[in-house]
């Protein structure tokens, strides 16, 4: 990426302000923390969409929060975002859908948020579900004050999709400004986890842990060899009933409904893979997904046949059915909550 000239494009906000904007005024931060914007350009030569090239984009770079890793980096310059929210040790430009999906959102006159976390990368074993809905909370924040937005769609892949029920759940006041959200291969880590010899050894010592008081101590290596994590997130993400264990295929129908229930307020759609490698063979996927759809207050269902856990086999079908659920799902003209 290249530092823009001064004559590059800016995404100041119009003059007018959204009805969003007054969620979170009384919450902006001090000109000390505020977060700031870089624009992002590239040789004028190129095309003037959001992807100039394979691994290419074009676009803004931005802060929302006071920390060094909250940073987020926007396409198109529209006041209607997608939001996209990563699974564990994913960052910018995560899923290979995102590039076709960011020209697609364009045309419709939308914008494709994607969003560092302080979980980004390998930091995930040292935070929670509680951190990233926190973090999401200033995102939505600065995109209703900087950005004046309309609203957003939340979109979550793998792990993401944790993160958005766990944030729907908080009720947080920008949360009122999410029009629907996507769940793009909502699994079970606890059911994945359990397919690895060492992880019933090490939920007990996790467990004992807790019980200790020492559930932000860092577990054993072979715990999880790829990065560090906590007694808490291990036990979380692989305990039954941990904070983390949302999609379950032997969560009962009430534990299912207590975990994802409050999402039926919410326009939302689960996109699951049927060939996705990280769902141990005995889940059956078509049950499993009804059961969802259901305990999310009648969710669409989209099932992508032979899909990966990333689509990445399935790029072109994953931006349509993206698409087209934005289009269909999102209501024309929306009012103001608080009139």
């Amino acid at each position: 990426m290249n530092i823009p000239s001064p004559s590059s494009p800016s995404s100041s906000a119009p003059a007018s302000s959204s009805w969003f904007s007054g969620i979170v005024r009384g919450k902006s931060m001090s000109s000390k923390s505020a977060p700031s914007s870089v624009s992002v350009a590239f040789d004028s030569s190129s095309s003037s969409g959001p992807v100039i090239k394979k691994n290419h984009f074009r676009g803004v770079l931005f802060r929302y929060g006071p920390k060094s890793i909250q940073v987020a980096f926007k396409t198109g310059d529209y006041k209607q975002q997608v939001v996209f929210i990563g699974g564990l040790t994913d960052g910018f430009m995560a899923t290979e859908y995102l590039e076709p999906l960011a020209i697609a959102l364009d045309h419709e006159k939308w914008s494709l948020v994607q969003i560092l976390l302080s979980s980004s990368y390998t930091a995930y074993g040292t935070s929670s579900l509680e951190q990233d809905a926190m973090e999401l909370d200033q995102l939505i924040s600065y995109l209703i004050n900087k950005e004046n937005s309309d609203g957003v769609v939340l979109l979550g892949h793998s792990t993401g999709c944790q993160d958005i029920v766990h944030y729907m759940r908080t009720n947080a006041a920008c949360s009122r400004a999410v029009r629907s959200a996507i769940l793009q291969a909502p699994i079970s880590d606890r059911e994945y986890r359990a397919t690895l010899p060492e992880t019933a050894t090490m939920i007990d010592l996790a467990s004992k842990m807790i019980g200790e008081g020492k559930g932000s101590d860092l577990m054993p290596r072979e715990a999880n060899p790829d990065a560090p994590i906590t007694a808490y997130r291990f036990h979380s993400l692989c305990a039954y009933m941990g904070d983390d264990d949302m999609f379950s295929s032997d969560l009962s129908e009430d534990q299912l409904k207590m975990r994802l229930g409050h999402m039926s307020k919410t326009p939302c759609q689960v996109i699951y893979s049927m060939g996705d490698e990280y769902v141990p063979d005995y889940v059956d996927k078509k049950a499993l997904v009804e059961r969802l759809c259901r305990a999310l207050g009648g969710a669409e269902k989209a099932e992508i046949e032979y899909g990966n856990h990333s689509l990445s086999n399935r790029v072109e079908e994953a931006v349509q059915t993206i698409i087209d659920f934005i289009k269909r799902e999102i209501p024309k003209g929306w009012d103001d909550p608080w009139n």
